[in-house]
């Protein structure tokens, strides 16, 4: 519904009120789909003219389960739901049903979408073990380093 001002849309929600035509014919008057034209209609009729405004909204757990539960227990559609509950978009509906018979109420809440908000700390450079200074090694380093070399050494004999 944001591609279009309020405007636009109280002008084919007025054009449909007149009875003259079925949203089929006003949406091809208007160049709008059909279901957009029965969506605004019913969102107009339930909510007046802030129900055409752009709107964002957030909704919490227990909202969310309330309109689950008033649209099961009434029997609604997903498109009368969201006109009942001034929601803007139907297909959020299935998406909380889905997430709430797999996971119940817990599975409701908002989910953050993206990464972390904050940069991690950036790694700690280390020198790489080459360049450290063989003064810095312990006797156990040197050693082990001095036996990889002499493995390293045969092995290369061999080929």
């Amino acid at each position: 519904m944001s591609n279009h001002s309020l405007a636009f849309k109280l002008s084919v929600v007025e054009f449909y009120e007149k009875g003259e035509r079925s949203a089929r014919e006003v949406g091809a008057h208007f160049a709008v789909d059909h279901g957009t034209v029965r969506k605004w209609v019913a969102s107009y009729e339930a909510h007046g003219v802030p129900g055409l405004a752009k709107k964002f909204s957030h909704y919490d757990a227990a909202f969310k389960l309330s309109v689950l539960q008033r649209m099961w227990k009434d029997g609604l559609s997903y498109r009368q739901t969201a006109a009942l509950f001034d929601i803007r978009n139907k297909g959020c509906l299935s998406d909380w049903e889905r997430r709430y018979e797999t996971g119940g109420i817990d599975a409701l809440t908002s989910r953050r979408k993206g990464g972390p908000r904050s940069m991690s700390e950036p790694p700690i450079p280390r020198e790489p073990q080459a360049l450290q200074s063989d003064e810095a090694k312990s006797r156990e380093e040197l050693l082990s380093e001095l036996n990889y070399l002499r493995m390293e050494n045969d092995y290369l004999k061999k080929l």
